[in-house]
């Protein structure tokens, strides 16, 4: 009985159970079903609220605007407000954004970005009139041929910024430390870039420059790797002023130095946006110490190539904190002439940490500036009034033998870089120097 008791007791309690799920069950579909339809109301009420005010503008604004020219300022207020990488693209800039990809276009060679509300300049791409007219990292633009920037998308002042080549432009910037705004004078060009620089310092010491990440630079680093491997002992990797380019291409560059583990991950919301990028050993090609050289104008690419070295304990960092651009960008067409640029996701180097509004922090600080050579200030200005009188006696005479024999030795030393020229630069100076020390430790 009392097993036939503990049956029908089991029996019942299971029955209980079975019930209290079916229910737990039947509530939790119930409350999934009021959650979407509390959703959709709100969806529904919202949009009802946006077209109520839509049409309240079309009929009481003292401009005669149609509703395409309310629709469109709608679209361009939502995606500018979402962040400063999103944005609608009209019939106009659609195109532009097309025609940027193909053939030649008039530019100055700079990439900006949004910090702190301010147009800022990311960096000037080498060599292009941007530099050589003096931008620098960090400066923020505050007109330009007179229009002021503030509320100016980043696509609004690339369009303003590029035009035809040989015609001028004039920017109006804030350089951290100057008292006073600066007016730069810049003539557009034609933007052909050289992304890649290979020098030699001393016997054993590799330099490589990476200005920006195009289609090329791989291939290009690891031609000049592959041709200074025998004698090759460390690398100087600099990523200054380098404002990004090309995912794949900085993954790629990475794996040159890193033969397992992940170097970069990005994730989203939608799980098709979410992927890793790994390292493949048959595609590394050195194992001798690296030292990177970053500032405050490494961006995108350059953060992952090096933040990512970084985690692997593959290279140490020296310079100055990144700019901290961590975000993915895709454009998506939604009429045949109209598209949007949205971020689906953000970047995320192999320890989890993220690039974006952080950027990668170096293992040294230093900060850029002359190597102070001489032993005194008084034999600093003896030297210079010297060579400054040298040179004047020799623009007297008409002849100047000592300018002719520099440039023959440049013209000779083009690939080598010399003492005199890291004297110049004193983060460069302070690489090479642990360099050597790390050469020194593993062999």
């Amino acid at each position: 009985m009392k097993n036939k008791k503990y049956i029908t007791l089991g029996f019942a309690s299971i029955a209980v159970a079975v019930s209290l799920l079916l229910s737990s069950n039947l509530f939790a579909k119930e409350s999934d079903s009021v959650n979407t339809e509390e959703k959709e109301l709100s969806r529904l009420q919202s949009l009802a609220k946006f077209t109520k005010v839509i049409g309240i503008v079309e009929k009481y604004n003292v401009d005669d605007l149609s509703i395409q020219e309310l629709m469109d300022k709608a679209l361009e207020g939502m995606l500018s407000n979402i962040d400063a990488h999103s944005n609608y693209l009209k019939q106009k800039d659609y195109k532009k954004l097309k025609v940027q990809t193909k053939g030649e276009f008039g530019g100055l060679g700079i990439t900006v970005g949004v910090r702190d509300g301010a147009l800022t300049v990311i960096a000037p791409i080498e060599g292009t009139p941007a530099d050589k007219a003096g931008l620098e990292s960090k400066d923020i633009i505050l007109k330009i041929d007179d229009k002021s920037t503030i509320g100016m998308s980043i696509d609004d002042a690339v369009n303003v910024m590029r035009g035809k080549v040989g015609t001028p432009i004039d920017l109006m910037i804030v350089r951290e430390g100057e008292n006073k705004p600066i007016a730069i004078h810049i003539v557009r060009g034609v933007i052909s870039i050289q992304s890649v620089y290979a020098k030699d310092i001393g016997d054993d010491i590799s330099y490589i420059r990476v200005t920006s990440f195009d289609k090329k630079v791989v291939k290009d680093v690891t031609k000049e790797i592959n041709k200074r491997k025998k004698t090759t002992k460390g690398i100087i990797l600099d990523l200054r002023n380098n404002p990004g380019g090309l995912l794949d291409q900085a993954v790629g560059l990475t794996d040159l130095f890193v033969d397992e583990g992940d170097i970069v991950s990005q994730k989203g919301r939608d799980d098709a946006d979410n992927k890793t990028y790994s390292a493949s050993p048959s595609t590394t090609i050195t194992s001798v110490p690296v030292v990177v050289l970053i500032n405050g104008g490494s961006a995108s690419a350059s953060e992952i190539v090096s933040g990512a070295l970084q985690d692997h304990k593959r290279a140490v960092l020296l310079g100055e904190n990144t700019f901290g651009k961590g975000s993915v960008q895709i454009v998506l067409q939604i009429t045949d002439k109209e598209a949007i640029k949205l971020t689906i996701a953000r970047y995320y180097l192999p320890s989890g940490r993220t690039i974006q509004a952080v950027g990668v922090k170096p293992d040294i600080e230093v900060f850029p500036g002359l190597v102070n050579t001489k032993k005194n200030e008084f034999a600093i200005k003896e030297a210079d009034l010297k060579k400054h009188l040298e040179e004047e006696l020799e623009k007297v005479d008409g002849k100047n033998e000592k300018d002719t024999d520099e440039k023959d030795d440049d013209k000779a030393n083009k690939d080598i870089i010399t003492p005199e020229m890291m004297n110049k630069d004193m983060q460069l100076k302070e690489a090479v120097d642990i360099l050597k020390a790390l050469v020194i430790i593993k062999g």
